[in-house]
C-alpha cells in the first residue's frame, strides 16, 4: 500500500456536521459561512476573515482588494505553486520573480529589495512548506515605500513568526482548505486582514461584485441588488464551512502531530550525506504542511528522478514542490522568463523531495518512510 505525501483526515464528527447542514434550509450563503469566518478569525487572532471557494480564490480576491491592475508589478517567489503568481496575471499585473534563500527556500528579502521599482504595487510572501517568511525583514523593506505585503499562508495555518500567528503577518493573508492542507473543506479558502475596507472589497468580489448576498436580501425582504465591481463567483457553501468548522477544532493536536513527525524525520536525516532537511528559522514556528529533503548529488549515483522513481516503486508517495513558476511554458512564452533568472530556486528544484506528512500517519508509517528512504539512498550511494 502506498503512503501518500498528504491526505485529509476525516471522522464521524466531520460527516455529521456536513449532514446536519444538508438537512437544513441553507446550503450556500447561509449562517455557517459567517460562523466559520468568525471562528477562523478568532483562531488566528485576526479582526476580519472572509471565506471563499479555494486558496486560489483567496489570492485572487486579495490582489483585487489591493487594487492591482494592468501595468502593476507584484514580486513573487519563484519556488511556489503557480497560483501565487497567476493571481497577479488574472488582474492584468506582471509577476516579478524573486529568488529564494538557500537554506529555507523562503523568499529572499535582499532579492526583493533589488526588484522593487516605481511600478511595484505588492509583494507575495509564500510560507513555503509551512514555515513563515521573515516578515520583519520584508516589512523593513516595504513599509517605508508604502508597498503592501500579501502573505500566501496556504501552507502555514497554525504557524507563527516571532510569536505572531500566521493570519496576522501580512496586510492580507490567504489560506487554502484543499484536502492535503491542515484543515479541509474539500475545496475552500480564506482571507484574513485587520482592514475592514479590504474585507468588504473581498466580500463583494466573491459574489460577482454584488454588494449584498441572498441571505442579506432575504433578511431585508428585498429583491434589489447592485453590481458594484466586476467580481467572480468565489462563494463557499455552508456544508463546506460546516466541515471546515469541525476540522478547525482539531487543528491544534494536528499541528502537534505534524511537528512530532517532522522531529522524527529531522533525527533520521540530520547529517545524512545524501539527503538533508531544510533549515528552520529560529524565530519561526513551522506548521509542516510539507516535509522537504534536499538530495546531495555528489553522494548519489542517480539524480532526483531516479530516487523519486525508486521510492514510488517501494510504496512511498513522495512528491516534488515545486517546478519554479518562471520555468513553466506559459510564463516563458508570455513574460519571456528563462532559466538562470532565479538560480537558487532552480538548483533546489532539481534536488528536493517531499516526504509523506499528514496527521494520520502512524508511527509505523513514519518508520517505514524513514527505513525505505534510507534503503533507497544506500542502494544508490556514490
Amino acid at each position: 500500500m502506498t503512503i501518500p505525501y498528504g491526505r485529509q483526515c476525516l471522522d464521524d464528527e466531520d460527516i455529521a456536521a456536513v449532514v446536519e447542514v444538508l438537512r437544513s434550509d441553507w446550503l450556500t450563503t447561509g449562517p455557517k459561512v459567517a460562523e466559520f469566518e468568525g471562528a477562523f478569525a478568532e483562531s488566528v487572532g485576526a479582526p476580519e476573515a472572509v471565506a471563499v471557494s479555494s486558496g486560489t480564490a483567496a489570492l485572487h480576491a486579495s490582489v483585487f482588494a489591493l487594487g492591482i491592475g494592468p501595468g502593476d508589478e507584484v514580486i513573487v517567489p519563484a519556488l511556489t505553486f503557480a497560483a501565487s503568481a497567476n493571481c497577479v496575471v488574472y488582474q492584468g499585473g506582471k509577476p516579478v520573480f524573486a529568488d529564494v534563500l538557500p537554506g529555507t527556500l523562503l523568499i529572499d528579502p535582499s532579492a526583493v529589495e533589488t526588484l522593487v521599482t516605481p511600478r511595484t504595487r505588492a509583494v507575495v510572501a509564500v510560507d513555503y512548506a509551512g514555515q513563515p517568511c521573515d516578515y520583519d525583514a520584508l516589512r523593513g523593506i516595504l513599509d517605508r515605500r508604502g508597498i503592501p505585503l500579501l502573505a500566501d499562508a496556504c501552507h502555514s495555518l497554525g504557524g507563527a513568526d516571532r510569536g505572531r500567528p500566521v493570519g496576522t503577518l501580512g496586510r492580507l493573508n490567504a489560506f487554502s482548505f484543499h484536502p492535503v492542507k491542515h484543515i479541509t473543506s474539500g475545496e475552500g479558502g480564506m482571507v484574513t486582514t485587520d482592514a475592514p475596507d479590504l474585507a468588504g472589497r473581498i466580500r463583494t468580489f466573491r459574489n460577482h461584485g454584488i454588494g449584498s448576498d441572498h441571505r442579506q436580501r432575504e433578511k431585508e425582504g428585498s429583491w434589489y441588488y447592485e453590481m458594484k465591481a466586476l467580481g467572480y463567483n468565489y462563494r463557499i457553501t455552508d456544508f463546506q464551512c460546516a466541515l471546515a468548522l469541525s476540522q478547525l477544532r482539531k487543528l491544534r493536536p494536528w499541528i502537534a502531530r505534524r511537528k512530532e513527525i517532522a522531529r522524527r524525520y529531522d533525527e533520521a536525516f540530520d547529517g545524512h550525506p545524501a539527503a538533508r532537511p531544510l533549515a528552520v528559522r529560529p524565530e519561526a514556528s513551522h506548521a509542516y504542511h510539507l516535509y522537504v529533503i534536499r538530495l546531495e548529488p555528489a553522494a548519489l549515483r542517480v539524480d532526483r528522478r531516479g530516487i523519486y522513481s525508486a521510492l514510488r516503486s517501494e510504496g512511498i508517495g513522495v512528491n516534488v514542490h515545486y517546478i519554479p513558476v518562471h520555468l513553466h511554458p506559459y510564463y516563458r512564452e508570455t513574460f519571456a522568463t528563462s532559466p538562470g533568472l532565479c538560480p537558487t530556486a532552480e538548483s533546489a528544484y532539481e534536488r528536493i523531495l517531499s516526504l509523506p506528512m499528514f496527521p494520520g500517519l502512524s508511527d509505523d508509517d513514519v518508520e517505514r518512510v524513514i527505513a525505505t528512504v534510507m534503503k533507497v539512498l544506500k542502494a544508490h550511494a556514490a
